[in-house]
């Protein structure tokens, strides 16, 4: 099916038939995919008969690379399923390997406000490429632009938190990586200032845009009982009116200590789909706010759990240059201590054990319920690592939202969606 192997079976099929029905692929290289996704479509005209979704074609292999890695080293992996927002893979990940450890309750209080500061900053920066891509895809391309200028803002604090843009690696297992470098606050309060200016201009886009409104009222509807049926969360669930959020119904990381609104919308279309986002955005901000106010008063805490078996990398910190070199660690290990060297050794290259058993932990990614099953035997690496991704769920959907509509409308429904194929294939 990847391979389009079974395009000459169709073709002949359609041919056989003789009817007016005509069979086209749209994708997978198609620029409003949102990753390599294939569309079988049979069109009536411009009507869509009947629509089959085509995935694997960014399968990478993640899950079964991890049985061979260390615990710790699977960060590496998760974070590039869903690439848009991949600390959300991270903290999910992690947040399982803690509960097979039983530390969950040991993890330091800065730490955890970092990882809901960083979610919360990935939840916008998300929101903001699912609106700027959905508008583009109609036609609104200042909407594009402008998205990515303030998701460039967020990029640029991830990167100066963890030295990468994306892909950070950033939630280990125990804690986080580094503590917010010198000028973290500063960068931090300059990135609220900013995303206060510019998210109204938004709302004055699109809110009340007759082009935007019809093109995205009442299409890709979804009721209730049939998002429920076909497993969407997140916007897409709550555009039908139920307030159903992971941080509110199933709270982790202390997220039942913020002070935020969980967004609906009854239009259970994809215009209420993208007022969720956008009003999401300025709920995250208030959580962001809040994270602010708290790493204040949490000035050189620790980040990293206190057991030196688990606790790796053992106090990085990102220089100058961007890259994570912590000196002081460096010279404590080469140079003062040989069981520190020798424990350094042996933790990067066998990491620590994980007692037997299996969790599953899920949390509220901006696409909707992200969960992660592991597994382990006891050793140093994972026996099996499952990710439950939204997207996954969201595209089975497709032909109940499509099908009966026009072909224009197709591009509509799943920019309203948000898959990001990474995550979908893994």
């Amino acid at each position: 099916m990847a391979q389009g192997g079974d395009w000459a079976d169709i073709a002949s099929e359609q041919a056989e038939r003789g009817d007016e029905t005509i069979v086209v692929n749209m994708g997978p290289q198609h620029p409003s995919t949102h990753g390599v996704l294939r569309l079988i479509l049979e069109m009536d005209g411009e009507t869509v008969e009947s629509i089959r979704p085509a995935i694997g074609f960014l399968h990478t292999g993640i899950e079964k690379n991890m049985e061979y890695k260390t615990w710790t080293q699977g960060v590496t992996y998760v974070t590039r399923m869903d690439y848009v927002a991949p600390l959300f893979n991270e903290a999910a990940y992690c947040l399982a390997v803690e509960k097979l450890l039983g530390i969950t309750d040991e993890i330091p209080e800065r730490a955890t406000i970092i990882r809901v500061l960083v979610m919360e900053l990935n939840r916008i920066a998300s929101h903001l490429v699912a609106m700027g891509t959905g508008g583009m895809e109609i036609g609104a391309l200042t909407v594009m632009t402008i998205a990515f200028r303030e998701r460039e803002m967020i990029l640029d604090f991830l990167e100066g938190l963890s030295g990468l843009r994306m892909n950070h690696a950033y939630i280990r297992p125990g804690g986080v990586a580094n503590d917010l470098p010198e000028d973290g606050l500063a960068h931090l309060r300059t990135v609220i200032d900013w995303l206060k200016k510019h998210l109204p201009e938004y709302a004055t886009f699109c809110n009340e845009n007759p082009i935007f409104l019809g093109r995205l009222s009442n299409v890709g509807v979804m009721s209730l009982t049939a998002a429920t049926m076909m497993g969407m969360s997140g916007p897409p669930l709550r555009s039908t009116g139920y307030d159903w959020d992971l941080r509110k119904t199933q709270p982790y990381c202390g997220y039942e200590t913020y002070d935020f609104d969980v967004v609906t919308w009854d239009s259970e279309d994809s215009y209420g789909r993208f007022r969720i986002r956008l009003q999401e955005c300025w709920e995250s901000l208030k959580i962001v706010e809040q994270c602010y106010e708290r790493l204040e008063a949490t000035q050189g805490q620790p980040v990293m759990v206190a057991d030196q078996k688990i606790a790796w990398p053992a106090q990085l910190s990102v220089g100058p240059d961007g890259q994570g070199n912590s000196n002081e660690h460096i010279k404590h290990i080469m140079g003062e201590s040989m069981e520190a060297l020798i424990h350094h050794f042996k933790i990067v290259t066998e990491g620590f054990k994980v007692p037997v058993g299996q969790v599953y932990q899920a949390i509220e990614s901006p696409k909707g319920e992200l969960g992660c099953h592991v597994v382990s035997d006891g050793g140093t690496r994972p026996y099996r690592v499952h990710f439950r991704d939204p997207g996954f769920n969201h595209l089975q959907s497709v032909p109940l939202m499509c099908e009966g509509g026009m072909m224009s409308d197709v591009v509509v429904s799943i920019a309203s969606l948000d898959p990001v194929l990474g995550g979908v294939d893994r």
